[in-house]
């Protein structure tokens, strides 16, 4: 066992709780109206995170499937170590991504005031 096949093993094990917590995230906003993790900063929603909510459970649900896809197609498929990983590791980005950009977005005008 060399450092690249542990470091392979490392990844992969790695999507099933990512893949786990990202489709819970989405059960909870889309089924249960749970908006206390909605475009967090800093560990806490804005004031009008249900307006944010359907930007953030999409965000979850397509990385949580992306990252199962993922999964069944290297168990049972066998593809490539260089696609799954790109796969991968590309959707963990943007889904990092996503969230800022989301999260950002819900506090463009929280805490202006206006001057004028």
């Amino acid at each position: 066992m060399d450092l690249s096949l542990a470091l392979t093993w490392i990844m992969f094990l790695g999507l099933f709780p990512l893949a786990f917590f990202w489709l819970r995230r989405a059960w909870r906003i889309l089924f249960r109206r749970d908006y206390s993790e909605v475009a967090l900063k800093r560990g806490e929603a804005p004031p009008n995170a249900e307006r944010y909510a359907p930007y953030t459970a999409a965000i979850n649900l397509v990385a949580g499937g992306v990252a199962v896809s993922v999964i069944l197609l290297v168990v049972i498929s066998g593809i490539p170590y260089d696609t799954w990983t790109a796969i991968a590791g590309s959707t963990i980005w943007l889904k990092f991504f996503g969230d800022f950009v989301v999260s950002r977005q819900a506090r463009a005008n929280w805490g202006k005031t206006n001057k004028g």
